[in-house]
């Protein structure tokens, strides 16, 4: 045991899941990569992982859906929270040009992110599985006729140089990450945002009913998403986050929520984070 904190991430040493980690927890951390989104989850209620960060949320793509329905079925609890700026880099092995390059590696959303720089030079673009993992895949092969575009933590994980910083075409696009723990976490006496979900009986006006329990108090409802109940066709739940000045407050209202709900889950009461 080396006693270092392991964080699960999804995806790869040198992605931008890592990247939030060590902003949020440090360098003195193990990293746990994974696969999927589940095993994320799976890492951190079996406590093979002490913590886990999982994206929930883009500024330009919304809501992760899958994602908030891993919260809504799982035993973790949402701690914290971290926005990123999402920024693309072209790198390549050291001492390799530009116009040495033929073909450029990353996961498709990132060549999408930066078409426009891309288009004008022609090159061959390769889709990978993460970007991360293409900027490890150049440094281990040597491959010098080939770029990868990932974060600036790859290039300095894999021995790369950032050829062109900066290249995706929206310059504030932000990704929205949670800090997850094992359920049943103390809650932080400085907490001022709460993320949870909610079903009603759907009766008409039964969601209204819900929202009204807001009124009068300090609470201010940032974020409200519909999504399909699986075993329920044509019926939804409703994720909410909220920012409040009191936890009384915070309480009186959850309680008036969870009265006029047919269901309430509460995914964590946490600091919210900076937007950078």
């Amino acid at each position: 045991m080396n006693g270092k904190m392991k964080v699960a991430i999804q995806g790869y040493e040198g992605s931008f899941h890592h990247i939030v980690a060590e902003r949020y927890w440090g360098e003195g951390i193990e990293i746990v990569p994974c696969p999927t989104f589940r095993e994320v989850a799976r890492q951190v209620e079996s406590g093979d992982s002490d913590c886990g960060v999982m994206a929930i949320e883009n500024s330009i793509a919304g809501s992760i859906l899958p994602n908030l329905g891993i919260l809504h079925n799982s035993r973790l609890q949402a701690v914290g929270e971290y926005y990123l700026h999402i920024r693309q880099n072209l790198m390549a092995l050291p001492g390799v040009r530009l116009e040495d390059i033929e073909e450029v590696h990353s996961h498709p959303m990132a060549l999408l992110q930066c078409v426009d720089f891309l288009d004008p030079h022609g090159w061959k673009l390769v889709e990978t599985e993460d970007t991360a993992l293409s900027a490890r895949r150049i440094a281990e092969r040597g491959t010098r006729n080939a770029a990868a575009i990932a974060g600036e933590l790859a290039a300095r994980l894999f021995g790369l140089e950032i050829l062109a910083p900066d290249i995706h075409t929206i310059k504030n696009n932000c990704t929205r990450f949670m800090i997850l723990r094992p359920d049943h976490q103390p809650i932080d006496e400085k907490a001022d945002k709460a993320s949870l979900c909610l079903m009603t009986d759907h009766r008409q006006g039964s969601l209204l009913q819900v929202l009204r329990a807001m009124e009068d108090s300090s609470i201010n409802m940032t974020k409200l998403q519909s999504s399909p109940i699986p075993s329920e066709p044509w019926h939804y739940m409703f994720h909410i986050d909220m920012e409040f000045a009191s936890m009384d407050d915070y309480n009186e209202v959850i309680e008036r929520m969870r009265r006029a709900s047919r269901e309430l889950h509460v995914y964590g009461v946490y600091r919210r984070g900076e937007h950078s």
